[in-house]
């Protein structure tokens, strides 16, 4: 009897401290360096943006580490266009997790068609285009396909003397990502600036992350201008430092913002940074 009552109270607590943990208001956000974030939202679903998680200041990527073998969930893999760095390892993920893709109906279908990602993880509750919207992770996460100004070609397995060295990647894009009780998070991708990014900004984004590597999209100075124009209440940069020919640091970049009153959080790859409700907490 005794025992009995034991498990049943051990029980009643393991429930408890489990509701407590399913209604939890945090989200934490991952960088793993260069364009890809990790999303963790209050009800323990996994985003996943961007997932060249084998660039080469992804701390799990050094010392002949695989990345991938710390990838052990992965609910939803968005695709803001179709570069190499960009789509990264997300076929490997994919096959590995299941994960769903999120991305234009144009490039989802070439990834399956050309790169091998998973037909049956993607369709019409995934695939969609600028301006649209979806709803994802059972109601929690509704994902908004915005503007980028880039280009969007992707590598073709097939290239030969017929076939061209790039594949059609659709549009290239940004996501704003509304959580339930959690930020509204803005990638950019790897956009130049638009002036219609005030558009963006009227859908108050908590944290914006934002690409600030220049020559293949916004110099610092210019990313700054991004960053009052979407009226980012956090600015955090990224795509930088990975290869010679992007902006090497963030540190011009935060100089810019603090001169325009502007929060900015620069994180180090692999670091972590915890939202409650909105608000970023004390990590």
């Amino acid at each position: 009897m005794k025992t009995t009552l034991i498990s049943i109270s051990a029980s009643i607590l393991f429930l408890a401290v489990s509701s407590l943990a399913w209604s939890a208001d945090s989200t934490t956000l991952i960088w793993h360096g260069h364009a890809a974030f990790e999303i963790h939202t209050p009800k323990d679903k996994v985003l996943l943006i961007d997932p060249w998680l084998k660039n080469p200041v992804n701390p799990n990527a050094k010392d002949g580490k695989d990345p991938l073998t710390s990838v052990t969930r992965a609910d939803y893999i968005l695709i803001t266009h179709a570069h190499n760095d960009h789509i990264g390892n997300a076929v490997e993920i994919a096959n590995n997790t299941g994960a769903r893709l999120v991305t234009s109906g144009d490039l989802g279908k070439n990834m399956a068609k050309l790169l091998g990602y998973p037909k049956e993880q993607m369709g019409r509750d995934t695939l969609f285009n600028i301006g649209g919207e979806i709803t994802i992770a059972e109601g929690e996460v509704v994902v908004m396909m915005v503007p980028a100004v880039h280009s969007s070609g992707m590598g073709n397995p097939l290239a030969g003397e017929k076939e061209a060295d790039v594949a059609y990647g659709g549009n290239p894009a940004g996501y704003v990502i509304k959580i339930k009780n959690g930020p509204t998070i803005y990638h950019t991708g790897d956009t130049a600036f638009f002036s219609d990014m005030a558009l963006i900004g009227e859908h108050a984004p908590d944290v914006a992350l934002i690409n600030i590597g220049g020559h293949f999209g916004m110099e610092p100075a210019m990313a700054a201008r991004a960053a009052k124009t979407v009226r980012a209440k956090l600015v955090i940069p990224q795509h930088y430092g990975t290869t010679p020919v992007l902006t090497p640091d963030a540190k011009g970049f935060a100089e810019v913002l603090g001169k325009m009153r502007i929060p900015v959080k620069i994180m180090q790859p692999g670091s972590s940074l915890t939202f409650k409700g909105k608000k970023l907490a004390a990590n």
